[in-house]
């Protein structure tokens, strides 16, 4: 929830073997000056997948990923495993000019995890948005909807 200052225009977060203590999703919020992780934001998403039995796969548009001006946590990936010791999830999010105090920030993400809601398999997810406020964005908070991250790291970098 720390590093992010008007130090960079860009800042990307990689996330490294994400692996959640239930199935459940992966997200973000995002932190405008203030104690809480609620910046308004707006988004729009879409996925591919394809299950380890071949029995199914598709590309599509995910409406239930979407927020419109909402406050609630980002969704960057669908529920994804957590019974099986090697699923994970991998991916990253940029976050473009956080500092600014006369623009909205953008952010996207691309996010990649072992899925067992319907069938074992891949599913690959992309998001983009921004947060609808001219306040510096100081801060973000990664998490599960519900449950706890097991283990995995997540990465900071800043971008000039």
């Amino acid at each position: 929830t720390s590093g992010i200052d008007s130090t960079y225009k860009e800042y990307i977060f990689y996330f490294v073997n994400i692996h959640s203590s239930s199935e459940n999703s992966f997200g973000v919020n995002f932190r405008d000056g203030g104690s809480n992780f609620d910046a308004v934001k707006t988004s729009a998403g879409h996925r591919a997948y394809h299950f380890e039995s071949d029995s199914g796969s598709g590309l599509g548009y995910e409406a239930f990923l979407d927020l419109a001006q909402s406050t609630s946590l980002q969704q960057i990936g669908q529920p994804q495993s957590s019974g099986d010791a090697d699923s994970s999830g991998c991916g990253f999010l940029h976050l473009f000019n956080p500092s600014s105090t006369t623009f909205v920030k953008h952010y996207i993400s691309h996010y990649v995890h072992h899925y067992t809601n319907a069938a074992p398999g891949e599913i690959d997810n992309y998001m983009a948005g921004y947060c609808n406020t001219t306040s510096a964005i100081d801060g973000a908070r990664f998490q599960m909807d519900s449950g706890n991250i097991d283990s995995g790291d997540i990465l900071l970098y800043g971008v000039n």
